[in-house]
């Protein structure tokens, strides 16, 4: 069990690890490299992260700064301990797979309780937004990588990318299942009269 388990501390670390910063300043960081796509947070997150860290001895306070008209803002930098948890954290996410409970996979386990019309309907609608989503991460990462940003900064919107371009191919494949006659049957058998719709 990590002492800190928000995965928004991981990223912390990560960028502690160039340089210490104020949780602003992270904040900024993480949207200028459109790491918030991978990282859900807020400001009030962002800080509760910080201070999580510190009482662990993952971070330290280490000085202030003032910048402009700003009240003084507290520094923080990686400690020892802070460095060698970011890396064992970082190895055991790549190597180990983790379950997950994606709610569209919720969805889809209950799935037959909807007719199969409007669940074709419904995915049509989902497969819009995918390729929508697919479609700007495409062009960002094609802005980037032309801007002269390296492959290896851009992995996890290429992950991200093959995750929806695979969605879309699933979607599609039961989009027809779904479609099919011996289906409609057997489901207005199963459910037809119990499913009213609400």
């Amino acid at each position: 069990m990590r002492k800190v388990s928000n995965p928004l501390a991981l990223a912390v670390l990560a960028f502690l690890l160039m340089e210490p910063m104020h949780p602003y300043e992270l904040g900024r960081r993480l949207q200028e490299t459109a790491k918030d796509r991978s990282f859900r947070y807020n400001r009030g997150s962002l800080y509760m992260v910080v201070k999580q860290l510190a009482k662990a001895g993952f971070i330290v306070e280490q000085g202030s700064v003032r910048d402009t008209e700003r009240p003084e803002r507290t520094l923080y930098a990686l400690t020892d301990e802070g460095r060698a948890e970011l890396h064992d954290w970082l190895r055991e996410l790549v190597a180990t797979p983790k379950a997950e409970y994606p709610h569209f996979g919720a969805a889809l386990s209950l799935l037959s309780v909807l007719d199969p019309a409007e669940a074709v309907e419904l995915l049509g609608r989902r497969s819009a937004r995918l390729a929508e989503e697919a479609a700007q991460i495409r062009e960002a990462v094609r802005a980037a990588s032309e801007g002269g940003v390296g492959w290896i900064f851009l992995v996890d919107d290429e992950y991200r990318l093959a995750l929806l371009e695979a969605e879309l191919r699933f979607v599609a494949t039961l989009v027809d299942s779904l479609g099919r006659s011996d289906y409609i049957e057997t489901w207005h058998t199963i459910f037809g009269s119990r499913n009213d719709g609400g």
